[in-house]
């Protein structure tokens, strides 16, 4: 395969498709837009140009497909400035009929969505939906319900539906793994003509100083810790505690929920803890990098664990947060005056166990590499460094990460790479990574046509004169 035939899948699976599908996963995100421009509308029908009356078009399995989802999938689109003018309803329909074999066959696979999961997934984007519009009811008049009640359960079901969908599409790709042969064959097919072009990068490293956090302080936050944890004990729900007083904002809104193997990319003092304990067990307070933890296990199935955590961090004085500051610049000092490499300082010094021991080089968590594309970088981190110079430490600048903890750091930019055409030794690392993408689509493609044979699928009038990129007329 060609890459721009690789690309051009990529940009439908990405964008056409996947857009689409936005509406059903991330409807609340963009409820604003929505209520406010298109609560009032019925949907047009841009292919007959008349007002449509709904029905179902198609049925996988146990799943319907409506005609006003795809009206949906458009209003969604739209909603967030994509551009809906080259999008047939053919291709709408071919998405939506993916994401409904996808369920239908996670429940044949015996994969399970919990209550929990659901409800912390609705409570999240409740919160986010009244945060952001202020009335619910802007949200069940646009979805034509006739009561609140009736669209949390309505809404309840995409919910579950399409994460089942999510762990579906995880499960076909999670095994598919890619040789250096592989990825060395792969990149041979690329006819010269079409190597991609790749933009200007960095290499970034970086030096950390943190506050030091006195131990009276860290012991009022465990026997806050401990007063929830019998609070729960004697009866009270850990989850409405975490929503409450859990200072981590990716879980808090969800009880603390989370759902992890020893795979899932969490600190190991916190997988530690996790996986030691029994079902219902609450752990003792703990300690990691983010501050202070307690865990219950809600439930066990196998090699995954679903859990529910309470995170708070002990303050940081103004006291400590200046000594911090004056460590950093003293490191600073130590550099530029060259008593000390930059490498050197981050492994004797840095306070971030994660980038210490390769002398505080940064990994890209989009691609794990050290390199940075420029127009993809994060805004803050290429503020930091854009105007930077060749070995230039930058002053101690101090960094809120998403849980509020306060550090100081140094930055400096270790390599820059000019815009290039793709080199296999150079960019073996994207290279590899557009090689396991063309190998998963060919699974997605291969499990696609197996799957298709053996599920009841229907589709109805005009629409069974579309071209879809998979056999779902079985012809």
């Amino acid at each position: 395969m060609s890459l721009k035939k690789l690309q051009l899948k990529t940009i439908d699976y990405k964008v056409v498709l996947t857009m689409c599908f936005l509406f059903f996963f991330n409807s609340i995100i963009s409820a604003q837009e929505i209520i406010k421009d298109v609560v009032a509308e019925k949907p047009v029908d841009t292919v007959r140009g008349k007002q449509k009356i709904d029905g179902i078009i198609a049925t996988v399995g146990d799943y319907i497909v409506l005609d006003s989802d795809i009206d949906k999938g458009y209003l969604e689109i739209a909603s967030q400035g994509g551009n809906i003018k080259d999008i047939t309803r053919c291709q709408m329909l071919g998405k939506l009929l993916e994401d409904k074999l996808y369920a239908h066959q996670a429940i044949q696979d015996s994969i399970i969505v919990s209550d929990a999961e659901v409800r912390g997934m609705m409570e999240e984007r409740l919160n986010y939906m009244i945060q952001q519009v202020g009335d619910i009811n802007k949200v069940v008049e646009y979805y034509k319900k006739s009561s609140v009640e009736e669209f949390k359960t309505y809404f309840a079901d995409i919910l579950k539906e399409q994460k089942l969908a999510s762990e579906m599409r995880d499960k076909i790709v999670k095994d598919v793994e890619i040789t250096p042969e592989e990825v060395r064959n792969f990149f041979k097919k690329i006819p010269k003509d079409e190597l991609p072009t790749f933009g200007a990068e960095m290499e970034v490293a970086q030096i950390v100083t943190e506050p030091k956090v006195s131990n009276e302080d860290k012991q009022k936050v465990k026997d806050r810790l401990n007063a929830i944890r019998q609070d729960v004990l004697e009866g009270s729900s850990f989850a409405t505690k975490a929503v409450l007083y859990s200072q981590d904002p990716g879980s808090a809104p969800n009880g603390g929920y989370y759902k992890m193997t020893r795979k899932t990319p969490f600190v190991k003092e916190f997988k530690d803890v996790a996986f030691s304990l029994q079902e219902g067990e609450i752990s003792q307070p703990f300690e990691t990098t983010f501050g202070f933890h307690i865990i219950m296990v809600d439930k066990i199935k196998g090699q995954e664990v679903e859990l529910r955590h309470i995170l708070i961090a002990p303050v940081v004085s103004e006291s400590a947060l200046k000594e911090a500051k004056e460590r950093a610049a003293n490191i600073r000092e130590k550099i530029v005056s060259k008593q000390i490499t930059f490498a050197e300082a981050a492994r004797t010094e840095s306070d971030e166990k994660e980038t210490r021991a390769n002398g505080g080089t940064l990994i890209n968590p989009n691609t794990q590499d050290t390199r940075f594309e420029l127009t993809k970088m994060d805004p803050t981190l290429y503020g930091q460094v854009s105007n930077l110079k060749d070995d230039e430490v930058s002053q101690p600048l101090l960094n809120t990460d998403d849980k509020g903890k306060k550090t100081y750091k140094l930055i400096t930019v270790t390599n820059r790479i000019d815009e290039h055409t793709a080199d296999y030794a150079k960019d073996y690392t994207k290279i590899k990574e557009l090689a396991l993408k063309e190998k998963q689509i060919n699974a997605i493609a291969k499990w696609f046509d197996t799957k298709i044979k053996d599920t009841y699928i229907k589709i109805i009038g005009e629409y069974r004169d579309c071209t879809f990129a998979n056999n779902w007329l079985k012809k």
